[in-house]
C-alpha cells in the first residue's frame, strides 16, 4: 500500500512538472507571436505619397514634409528612381513616395526673437549642418540705408530689403543645426512680408555695438568681429555671406551675381555652387527665361579683401529697375532667394566634406 502511495506521488509530481513546462512553452509562444505580429505591423507601415507640382524637387517635397536632407535624399530616389528625369528632377502630376521615419520623435522647437513673433519658433529639421559656422552680413545698416529709390511715392532702402532676406537665410541654416552669426541686426524688425519695408536706423553691429557713420570705419568694425569670432571657431567649416542690392540705371535688368576672392579656392567654389543652385532653380521655376547671373573676383571691396572665412558677396538685383523690384518687394521672392541660398550653402558644404 505504502509503495502504491509513493509511485502515485512521484507520477503525480512528474505531472505537474511537465504541466509547468508546457504551460512555459505555451506563455512563450504566444509572446512571439504578439512581438512578431508587433514588428510585422511596424515593417507594413505604407509610404506617404505625394504628387508633384510645378517647381517641385527633390529637396522642396522633403522640406514640406519636415524630413531632413541629408538623411532622406538617396532614399528618395531609391524609392523614386523610376519616376525621376534628368538630375534628379521631379514630374509634374507624377505620384512620389516618401521616406518613412523609422524613429518619430517630437520636433524640437527653438525661439529667436530676433525673427519677430510671427517666426521667431524655428523647427529643428535636423542636425545635418551641426558643427558649421556662417557669418551673415546685410548691406550697409544703421546710418547708411545703402542704395534708395522711391516705389509708390514711398522710398524704400537697400539695407531692409536685403535684411529680410538675411533672416529668412539665418533661420533655414538654424533649422538644419548650424551656428549663425547675424553680424548686422535689428531688434526691432524681425522677418516682414510687407511689400513696403519701412527704413529705420537702428541696426546694430555684433554683438551690441552702434554702427559707425563714417563707411571705412562700418566696414572696419563688421570685419574685425568676423576675424575675432572666426578664430574662436577653427578648424570647423566656416562661411561668410553677405548680400547686398545694387543701383543701378533705372533701365538695367540684373540677376543675382556673385563675387569672391580671387586667391580664395573655397570661396570661388562657394559662389559657382550658388551660381549652379541659381540656375537650376530658374530652370525649374521659370523654364522660359533665361538666367543670367555671374561669378567673378573682386577682391579690392574691402569686406572680400580683409575677412578671413571663405566668402561670397552676392547683389540680388537693381533696387532701381522695375522687373527685379519684383524679385525683393514681393515676401515669397525674398524667401525663395533665401531658400535657393540654403540649398547653395548645403551644397557647398556636402562638397567640401567629400573633400576632407
Amino acid at each position: 500500500m505504502m509503495t502504491t502511495l509513493v509511485e502515485a506521488m512521484t507520477f503525480l509530481n512528474k505531472g505537474m512538472m511537465l504541466l509547468s513546462k508546457l504551460t512555459k512553452l505555451i506563455l512563450f509562444t504566444l509572446f512571439t507571436l504578439v512581438f512578431a505580429g508587433c514588428s510585422l505591423g511596424y515593417s507594413q507601415k505604407t509610404h506617404k505619397k505625394y504628387i508633384a507640382k510645378s517647381g517641385d524637387g527633390i529637396y522642396s517635397v522633403l522640406e514640406k514634409h519636415n524630413l531632413s536632407i541629408t538623411d532622406y535624399y538617396q532614399t528618395f530616389i531609391d524609392l523614386n528612381k523610376d519616376q525621376l528625369i534628368n538630375d534628379n528632377g521631379l514630374i509634374i502630376g507624377e505620384t512620389y513616395l516618401l521616406p518613412i521615419v523609422e524613429k518619430p520623435s517630437t520636433p524640437t522647437v527653438t525661439s529667436y526673437p530676433i525673427f519677430g513673433k510671427e517666426y521667431q519658433d524655428v523647427e529643428i529639421i535636423s542636425d545635418s549642418l551641426s558643427g558649421t559656422v556662417f557669418y551673415l552680413v546685410s548691406g550697409h545698416g544703421g546710418p547708411d540705408p545703402g542704395a534708395i529709390t522711391t516705389y509708390s511715392k514711398q522710398l524704400i532702402s537697400e539695407d531692409e530689403y536685403a535684411y529680410d532676406v538675411t533672416l529668412r537665410l539665418a533661420k533655414n541654416l538654424l533649422s538644419y543645426g548650424a551656428k549663425v552669426y547675424l553680424i548686422i541686426k535689428d531688434s526691432t524688425d524681425g522677418i516682414r512680408d510687407e511689400k513696403l519695408l519701412e527704413i529705420d536706423h537702428d541696426e546694430y553691429n555684433h554683438p551690441n555695438e552702434k554702427i559707425p557713420l563714417g563707411q571705412l570705419a562700418r566696414l572696419k568694425q563688421r570685419t574685425k568681429t568676423i576675424n575675432k569670432l572666426y578664430k574662436t571657431h577653427k578648424p570647423r567649416h566656416q562661411r561668410l555671406v553677405t548680400i547686398h542690392i545694387d543701383s543701378r540705371s533705372k533701365k538695367k535688368n540684373i540677376d543675382v551675381f556673385f563675387y569672391h576672392h580671387k586667391k580664395s579656392k573655397n570661396g570661388k567654389q562657394l559662389a559657382n555652387t550658388l551660381l549652379k543652385t541659381f540656375k537650376k532653380q530658374y530652370k525649374k521655376h521659370q523654364p522660359n527665361r533665361e538666367y543670367d547671373g555671374t561669378v567673378s573676383s573682386r577682391t579690392n571691396l574691402y569686406m572680400v579683401k580683409n575677412t578671413h572665412p571663405a566668402m561670397v558677396y552676392i547683389e540680388l538685383g537693381n533696387i532701381k529697375n522695375p522687373k527685379d523690384q519684383k524679385r525683393i518687394l514681393d515676401h515669397k521672392n525674398r524667401q525663395a532667394l533665401a531658400d535657393w541660398l540654403f540649398i547653395g550653402l548645403f551644397e557647398d558644404y556636402k562638397h567640401t566634406k567629400k573633400t576632407l
